[in-house]
C-alpha cells in the first residue's frame, strides 16, 4: 500500500470513528438515565432535557455545521467539533448536578453538530468512484454496529460500576477515542473547501434556535409546573418565530441564493411529504426510546443489563430488516409500499406489546417481550433504509444535498419532539399504564405516517448507498440514514 493510500484509509478511520461516537452518545444515554436520576437527584423535566437538549443542539446545529465547513475548510471545523466533543464529554462526566448535565449534553450536541457534518464531506473530497460506494458501504455497517452497541455499552458501564463513577463512564470513554481523533486527524485528514461557499445565514440560524427553544421548553417543563399560562404563550410565541423564520428564508433567498434553509425543495410534493414522515416518524422513535427504558427499569426494577440485553431482538431485527428491505423488498414491491408495511408493523408491534405489558403486568419476562420487540425492530428497519431515497426521488440532482441534510436535521428536531413529549405521553396510575399510554401515541403517530407515505412515488431499484454516493457527489451536506 503506497503512502497515499495509508493516509487517505487512516483519515477514514478517524472520521469513521468520530461518527460512531456521535451514534453512540445518543443510543448510550437513554439505558443510563435511572441511575443518573437515582445519583443527581434529576427530576422528570431534567431527566427529559438532559436526552433532548442533546438531539436539539444536535439538530439545529446540523446545517449550520455544513455551512461553516464549506465556508472555513471541514478538516479545520472537523477538528475544531472533535476537540469540543471531547471536551464535553469530560464536562458531562463531571457534572456536579443535573443543571450542569443538561447544559454539557447541549455542549455535546452543539459540538457533534461541527463535527459530524465533515465526514460525508472529506470522504467525498478523499474517495472517489467505486471506492466511495464501498466507503459508503461501511458508513452504514457503522450506523447498524452503533445501534447494537450503544445500550449494551451503556448497561455493562453503569453495572459494572467503574472505580465507583456509576454512570459517569458513559462520557468519559469518549476520551480516548477523541484524543486520538484530534491527533490522527491533524496528520492524515486533507483540507479541503467548497468551490463557491455560500455564506452564514446568522439570522436564520438564531431565528430558528429560538423558534424550537420556545416551542420545546414549555412541552418539557410543563408537566412539572401544571401546566400554566406562560408556557402556552411561549408555545404560540414559537409558532409564531418559525414563521418569521420561514418568511425570512424566502427573503434570504431572494437577496442572495444563501439561505439556512432552501425553500424552493418543498415544492416537491414527496420531498414536503417526506419531511412530514421523518419529523412524525422521530418524534414517535422518540417518544419509544425513552419510555421503554423508563418502563423496564423503572417500572419493572430491572437492571441496566437486564434492559440492555432484553433489547438485543429488537436490534438484531432492525438491523436485518434494513439490509433486506433495500436488497429484495424495494425492488419487488416499491419504496413507498415497504414504507407503509415497515410502519404498519412496528404499529403492530407496539399494540402487541401494550397487550403484553398489560396481560402480565410486573411479573412480564424478557422472552414474553421478544416477540413484539422482534416485529417492532423489523418494521422500524424496513422504514430507516428506503426513507432516504423515496424522499428525494423528485428532488433535482443540484440540490440533492442539501435536501438530504435537511432530511437528517428533521429526524433530529422529531427525536428531540419526542423526547419532549414524554411528558404528556408518559401518563398514567402506574409504570406500566403510563408505558401503554406512551405506545398509544407512538402507534397514533405512525398511523399520520402511513397517510403522509402515500404522497411519496412507488420507485424501486434503487439503493440508499447510491443515493449517499450521488448526494455527497452533488453537495456537501451529509446523508445520515435512519
Amino acid at each position: 500500500m503506497s503512502t497515499t493510500d495509508r493516509r487517505r484509509w487512516i483519515a477514514l478511520a478517524v472520521v469513521m470513528t468520530a461518527s460512531f461516537m456521535d451514534l453512540v452518545d445518543a443510543t448510550i444515554v437513554n439505558i443510563a438515565i435511572p441511575s443518573i436520576q437515582r445519583d443527581t437527584g434529576a427530576g422528570f423535566s431534567a431527566i427529559q432535557w438532559i436526552t433532548a437538549g442533546y438531539a436539539l443542539a444536535f439538530a439545529v446545529g446540523l446545517i449550520t455545521g455544513g455551512r461553516l465547513g464549506d465556508i472555513y475548510g471541514r478538516k479545520r471545523v472537523f477538528l475544531l467539533g472533535t476537540a469540543g466533543f471531547t471536551a464535553a464529554s469530560l464536562l458531562c462526566g463531571l457534572a456536579a448536578n443535573p443543571e450542569m448535565l443538561v447544559a454539557t449534553r447541549m455542549l455535546q450536541g452543539a459540538t457533534a453538530a461541527l463535527m459530524v457534518p465533515q465526514v460525508l464531506s472529506i470522504i467525498h473530497a478523499t474517495f472517489s468512484g467505486e471506492e466511495r460506494g464501498k466507503v459508503f458501504g461501511m458508513f452504514g455497517a457503522i450506523i447498524g454496529l452503533a445501534a447494537v452497541t450503544g445500550p449494551l455499552l451503556g448497561a455493562l458501564l453503569t453495572t459494572w460500576n467503574v472505580f465507583g463513577l456509576e454512570w459517569r463512564p458513559i462520557f468519559l470513554i469518549n476520551l480516548p477515542f477523541g484524543i486520538a481523533g484530534l491527533v490522527l486527524g491533524r496528520r492524515f485528514i486533507d483540507e479541503s473547501k467548497a468551490p463557491q461557499a455560500l455564506k452564514l445565514d446568522l439570522v436564520g440560524v438564531a431565528l430558528a434556535t429560538a423558534g424550537l427553544l420556545m416551542v420545546m421548553y414549555p412541552l418539557v417543563q410543563g408537566r412539572e409546573n401544571g401546566w400554566p399560562v406562560w408556557g402556552w404563550a411561549l408555545m404560540a410565541a414559537g409558532v409564531a418565530t418559525l414563521g418569521g423564520f420561514v418568511r425570512y428564508e424566502r427573503f434570504k433567498g431572494a437577496k442572495d441564493g444563501s439561505p439556512l434553509v432552501e425553500l424552493g425543495l418543498f415544492k416537491a410534493r414527496s420531498f414536503a411529504a417526506g419531511i412530514g414522515v421523518q419529523l412524525v416518524f422521530g418524534i414517535g422513535c422518540g417518544i419509544f426510546f425513552l419510555v421503554w427504558t423508563l418502563y423496564m427499569q423503572i417500572g419493572l426494577g430491572w437492571t441496566p443489563l437486564h434492559a440492555g440485553l432484553t433489547g438485543l431482538p429488537f436490534t438484531v431485527a432492525c438491523s436485518a430488516a434494513a439490509g433486506m428491505s433495500v436488497q429484495l423488498l424495494v425492488p419487488r414491491l416499491g419504496s413507498r409500499r415497504v414504507l407503509q408495511l415497515g410502519a404498519l408493523t412496528t404499529a403492530a408491534g407496539a399494540l402487541i406489546y401494550v397487550g403484553e405489558a398489560y396481560r402480565y403486568g410486573q411479573g412480564v419476562h424478557s422472552w414474553q417481550m421478544a416477540l413484539p420487540l422482534l416485529v417492532m425492530g423489523a418494521g422500524m428497519g424496513m422504514v430507516f433504509s428506503p426513507l432516504t431515497d423515496a424522499v428525494l426521488s423528485e428532488v433535482p440532482k443540484q440540490h440533492a444535498g442539501s435536501a438530504s441534510g435537511l432530511i437528517n436535521t428533521t429526524n433530529q428536531l422529531g427525536n428531540a419532539f419526542g423526547l419532549a413529549l414524554v411528558s404528556v405521553a408518559f401518563t398514567g396510575s402506574t409504570v406500566v399504564r403510563s408505558f401503554g399510554h406512551a405506545m398509544f401515541w407512538m402507534v397514533g403517530a405512525l398511523a399520520v405516517v402511513t397517510v403522509l407515505l402515500a404522497a411519496l412515488p412507488n420507485r424501486g431499484g434503487q439503493s440508499v448507498e447510491a443515493v449517499a454516493g450521488g448526494a455527497a457527489d452533488t453537495v456537501d451536506q451529509p446523508v445520515l440514514v435512519g
